[in-house]
C-alpha cells in the first residue's frame, strides 16, 4: 500500500478566496471532498494558493500530471471581489497551453476557461442548488448546478460545446487540440462520486500523450 501510495502522481487544484473582515485577512480553502475526489481517481492532490507567481513556481517544479480549476469566486470583471484568483488562473491556464499540461476546471474554473479564450459570459437564472438534464456529443445525464453566470454561445474560436442545458446554457466544453476540458457542474458535491467524473479525470491526466494534437472527443 505504501509504495501504490508513494507512486501516486500531483495534481494541483485551486482554492476559494474567503475575506475575513474581523482579522483583515484574505484566505484560502477549499471543500475537502475537492482533495478526496482527486484522491479517488488515483492522484496526489496538492493545493496551490492564490498567487500568480506562486503557482508558476509550483507548476514548473512539481510538473503535475494535471491542474484542476475549482468553483468558488465570480470573476472580477463580472462582479467578483478576488483579483488573486482571477490572476492565478490565468496564469495556470497559461503554464497548461504552454506546457501541455492536462487541465480540468469545474463551475468557476470552466468559467475561467472561457474567460481566457476569449468567450462571454452571462447572468442565468434557474441554474443555483438545483439538479438539471444535458445532453450533446456524449450520453444524456443529469448533473447538479450552481451557478448564476455562464456562457450561451460560443464564438468559433478554440473551445468546443460538449454538452448543452434545455436552456442554450453550456454545460462541458473542450478545447479543439489540447487536454483542456471544462464543466459547470461540481464533481466534488456527489455523495458518492459519479464514476463517469472519476473515470474522466483519470483518462484526461494520464492519456495526453496518446491524444497527441487530435480533437479530443472522448473528454
Amino acid at each position: 500500500m505504501k509504495e501504490k501510495q508513494a507512486d501516486r502522481k500531483i495534481v494541483l487544484f485551486t482554492q476559494r478566496v474567503e475575506i475575513v473582515e474581523a482579522y483583515q485577512e484574505r484566505r484560502d480553502c477549499a471543500d475537502q471532498r475537492i482533495a478526496e475526489f482527486i484522491l479517488s481517481a488515483g492522484f496526489l492532490p496538492v493545493p496551490v494558493p492564490n498567487s500568480g507567481e506562486i503557482a508558476a513556481a509550483m507548476t514548473a517544479s512539481l510538473r503535475p500530471a494535471g491542474i484542476v480549476l475549482t468553483g468558488g469566486n465570480s470573476l472580477v470583471r463580472y462582479g467578483g471581489n478576488a483579483p488573486e484568483r482571477d490572476e492565478t488562473d490565468r496564469q495556470l491556464i497559461g503554464e497548461a497551453h504552454h506546457l501541455q499540461i492536462p487541465l480540468y476546471g469545474f463551475c468557476r474554473g470552466m468559467q475561467s476557461i472561457l474567460d481566457y479564450f476569449g468567450e462571454t459570459l452571462t447572468e442565468v437564472s434557474g441554474h443555483v442548488a438545483v439538479r438539471h438534464v444535458i445532453r450533446g456529443e456524449e450520453p444524456e445525464t443529469e448533473v447538479n448546478s450552481y451557478h448564476r453566470q455562464a456562457c450561451t454561445g460560443l464564438k468559433g474560436g478554440e473551445l468546443v460545446a460538449v454538452m448543452t442545458a434545455e436552456d442554450g446554457v453550456i454545460e462541458k466544453v473542450r478545447h479543439r487540440s489540447l487536454p483542456i476540458v471544462g464543466t459547470m457542474w461540481h464533481p466534488e458535491r456527489e455523495n458518492p462520486f459519479r464514476e463517469t467524473d472519476r473515470s474522466f479525470l483519470m483518462r484526461l491526466f494520464q492519456e495526453q500523450e496518446a491524444a497527441g494534437g487530435k480533437e479530443r472527443k472522448d473528454l
